[in-house]
């Protein structure tokens, strides 16, 4: 008997890439969305779908991603983001997988970055492997703010048909995301009392566009490759500046509360 399967997504704002992806859910038994109060069409788009929605407010990617699966009724989850596209192929793919999954508890799913337009052919972002299909009770989505991810407990297997994914449409929400991302995994490495001294940071720029441009081989993929590069090293750059930032609000903090703990004489 073919194995059911609930797709989750979480969802803020994502009406520019939510019918793309849900257009090929089609074969998926239930649609569970989780949306943080979206302003835009995003609600709308779901009801279309026939999705089951839930509000309820973001507290990191990780957390919510958790919240999602909770409402899930099925053993087999499909974890998706709002931004990424299953191929015809690989929806055919993984129907024939469900058929009989065996001893597996999960299914590696390589993916494509799409930026600008442009599906990256060649370099890191071209087939990298993502762990997206997977059985619950083997497996749970990790509790982290930011780079959340799915472990499992048991065999995996690699599947040949990829995921596109749309996640820069252009340079306006490329500089949106660098400063949401940027400001989540500062707020993370400071939890984890990370710290980068100042000599780093001057040479993260150069350093960061020298791995992704010629070492992941992205000047390979011409101009946007180029383009892509350049703003992943300046993603890390202002990152380093928010720790410091963060860092000095916190003594700050801590500065004023010990002042007032002093005795008055």
């Amino acid at each position: 008997m073919k194995a059911k399967v609930s797709a989750v997504i979480i969802t803020y704002n994502e009406a520019l890439n939510l019918s793309r992806t849900l257009s090929q859910l089609y074969w998926c038994d239930e649609i569970i969305v989780v949306d943080s109060y979206s302003t835009d069409e995003t609600l709308d788009i779901c009801n279309r779908y026939g999705c089951k929605v839930f509000s309820h407010p973001f507290s990191g990617y990780g957390e919510q991603k958790r919240y999602a699966i909770d409402q899930a009724a099925h053993e087999w989850i499909l974890s998706l983001d709002a931004d990424e596209y299953l191929t015809k192929e690989l929806v055919d793919e993984l129907q024939e997988e469900l058929e009989d999954t065996g001893v597996y508890r999960g299914y590696l799913i390589p993916m494509n970055l799409v930026f600008r337009g442009y599906e990256f052919k060649y370099g890191k972002e071209n087939r990298r492997y993502f762990l997206r299909l997977f059985n619950r009770n083997w497996g749970c989505m990790s509790n982290t703010k930011v780079h959340e991810h799915i472990e499992v407990k048991g065999p995996v297997k690699n599947l040949k048909n990829n995921i596109l994914h749309y996640s820069y449409l252009d340079i306006d929400q490329y500089i949106y995301k660098i400063n949401k991302y940027s400001t989540l995994g500062a707020a993370v490495n400071i939890e984890k009392c990370k710290v980068k001294n100042q000599a780093l940071i001057y040479l993260s720029i150069p350093f960061y566009f020298i791995k992704y441009y010629f070492v992941e081989r992205n000047f390979l993929n011409g101009k946007n490759g180029f383009y892509w590069s350049v703003l992943s090293s300046f993603y890390h750059f202002v990152k380093y500046i928010k720790m410091q930032d963060l860092k000095q609000i916190r003594s700050n903090r801590e500065d004023k509360k010990n002042m007032m703990s002093v005795p008055k004489n």
